[in-house]
């Protein structure tokens, strides 16, 4: 087969790792890549958001699956055109894609769908929000309704701090994306990530995660896209995902379908769990990152087997192959991260790990030059292990983690203590 994978992240690294060890894979193309996809993958330069683009590429280098790891390509229907084409692609329509690119249209499905979820209000007019906020109390979560890069969500604490957001979201801050704000309720208990596939009717749960937002050691500092995750996620017990399944997960597909908009990809679920009942917190409509890390370090080449079954629309006859292990990843950022950073320092340290089955750097923000690996973004590495237990993973982590030689970066270093304290 030949394969396509649209993004250039650590999740995209992540998938190109597990693609590539199947033997099904006699191609990939990784657009645009970075610099750790290119010891593996073909990198092109592609913009991933044009529809057209795409299908002309996909059509030219006869791509015969496409998987899309990024949620702006599917917001703007890349997915559409590339099934217009009859190219198998894996990863929702534009309109099933809203579950992420609207908070407004999540909190529809799941009132469709009586899915267990935050109470909420909806607003477009700043004081009317501000009102509502008074009214209601903190601790309070305020969401822009659209994407905005894993930035749109401030849970505040403090009545200044949520009056603030109303303010940053309506007056512009986030663009479109916060043209209209959702104002849930603060929900107490303990967050995971639940991952399912979807082939339009069948759903495959496919693993479990918890990742770690805040910025510094001991869930201090500013909320980031995610300084490191673990798989499985322990208090996501096999009784609660099925309780999930069954009242969240099952009826927001059966919705979907109802609605003409059948979902096809995979569905993050992101779960608050207290006292064994999971409630919904929000969709995204691809995998997490760094999520996706451990997901891929611990299913390995099966994922490209489930992946195109989810495309050919044959999940009911597949399973996943789970072993006893655990996976974590310490991602690597740059200092200033999540606020300003500078880019181009060179990580030094790359070329002496031994990478295999159970150790693997997977990049985000890199780019070579001259022989050299420079980090270009924010979150820079994802240095991800697997283990017999979740300690043996983390402790063969930081023990690569600290043979990269970046002083311009830098990591968490309590990863994990929350299943392990």
């Amino acid at each position: 087969m030949n394969i396509l994978i649209l993004g250039g992240g650590g999740r995209e690294h992540a998938l190109a790792w597990a693609v590539h060890q199947n033997p099904k894979c006699d191609r990939l193309i990784v657009a645009p890549g970075n610099a750790g996809i290119d010891a593996i993958a073909e990198c092109a330069a592609l913009n991933i958001e044009d529809g057209e683009a795409v299908v002309e590429f996909a059509a030219a280098q006869s791509v015969d699956l496409v998987i899309v790891g990024p949620e702006a390509p599917l917001a703007v229907g890349v997915a559409d055109d590339l099934r217009a084409a009859g190219i198998s692609t894996f990863g929702p329509s534009a309109e099933a894609a809203k579950l992420e690119a609207s908070k407004a249209f999540t909190k529809e499905i799941c009132d469709a769908a009586n899915a267990p979820t935050a109470g909420y209000a909806r607003f477009t007019d700043a004081a009317a929000a501000k009102a509502y906020v008074r009214e209601t109390g903190v601790p309070i979560v305020i969401k822009a309704d659209g994407l905005a890069a894993g930035k749109g969500v401030v849970v505040a604490m403090e009545l200044q701090e949520a009056l603030d957001a109303v303010d940053d979201m309506l007056g512009g801050a986030f663009g479109e994306a916060g043209a209209e704000v959702v104002i849930e309720e603060f929900m107490e208990g303990e967050e995971a990530s639940f991952f399912v596939l979807c082939d339009g009717k069948d759903v495959l749960a496919v693993g479990t995660a918890q990742d770690h937002k805040r910025a510094y050691d001991g869930d201090t500092g500013p909320n980031t896209g995610g300084m490191g995750a673990y798989s499985p996620a322990p208090v996501l017990t096999d009784a609660i995902a099925e309780k999930a399944m069954a009242k969240i997960i099952r009826p927001t597909i059966a919705e979907m379908a109802q609605r003409g908009t059948p979902y096809h990809g995979v569905l993050y679920a992101g779960l608050m769990i207290k006292d064994g009942q999971p409630r919904l917190v929000e969709y995204n409509v691809r995998f997490g990152d760094p999520e996706c890390q451990v997901l891929m370090m611990r299913l390995g080449a099966q994922a490209l087997d489930l992946i195109q079954a989810a495309a050919e629309e044959r999940l009911g006859e597949m399973q996943v192959n789970w072993g006893n292990d655990h996976a974590i990843t310490i991602v690597m950022a740059a200092n200033g991260y999540p606020g300003a950073y500078e880019k181009g320092s060179v990580i030094a340290g790359l070329d002496t790990r031994a990478e295999d089955s159970k150790n693997m750097v997977f990049h985000a923000g890199t780019a070579s030059s001259d022989g050299k690996v420079l980090a270009t973004g924010g979150r820079v590495l994802n240095v991800t292990a697997r283990g017999d237990t979740l300690r043996e993973a983390r402790d063969r982590a930081y023990l690569a983690v600290n043979s990269i030689d970046w002083p311009e970066g830098f990591f968490r270093k309590d990863i994990g203590w929350r299943a392990l304290d």
